[in-house]
């Protein structure tokens, strides 16, 4: 009986936008200062099973702008992704998900915070490029550095 290995599978079935916030909190009077804002940019992925086979990916980026301590402006945005990916090995899972997938998405994120910003009366902020490999790396470092170690018994 020969061995039937199904061929991977990797495709994108939908990106979308699952979640966007814009505040002014102290709009009309922050608008007159003069003095150039200080801006914080916040990056975070998740994934999680959707169905069999199916994952969703989230990218989420939170800008924050102030002058001294008052907000100027705080946008969040949640981009999707909806990826059918079977067929792989497990040790695969982690950077297809944690790299290939928010690669994919990003760049849907970049035009929603630029967009967002726009349509608020500010000049666009463009999130600059990431290396999502660097970043799971990165990521996987901290959890082995945070997990204590196992001690095995025979």
């Amino acid at each position: 009986m020969a061995d039937q290995q199904a061929d991977p599978v990797f495709q994108i079935q939908r990106v979308y936008l699952k979640e966007a916030s814009l505040e002014q909190p102290n709009s009309p009077a922050i608008l007159l200062e003069q003095e150039q804002p200080s801006v914080d940019i916040q990056l975070a992925v998740e994934a999680q099973p959707a169905a069999e086979g199916v994952f969703e990916v989230c990218v989420t980026a939170t800008v924050t702008t102030k002058v001294k301590d008052k907000t100027v402006f705080l946008v969040e945005a949640k981009q999707a992704g909806i990826f059918e990916i079977r067929n792989l090995p497990p040790e695969q899972m982690g950077p297809i998900m944690g790299i290939a997938c928010p690669q994919i998405v990003y760049p849907y994120l970049r035009a929603t915070v630029a967009d967002l910003v726009t349509r608020a009366g500010f000049p666009p902020v463009h999130l600059a490029e990431i290396n999502f490999q660097a970043m799971y790396e990165q990521q996987q470092a901290q959890q082995e550095a945070a997990e204590p170690p196992r001690i095995i018994t025979a």
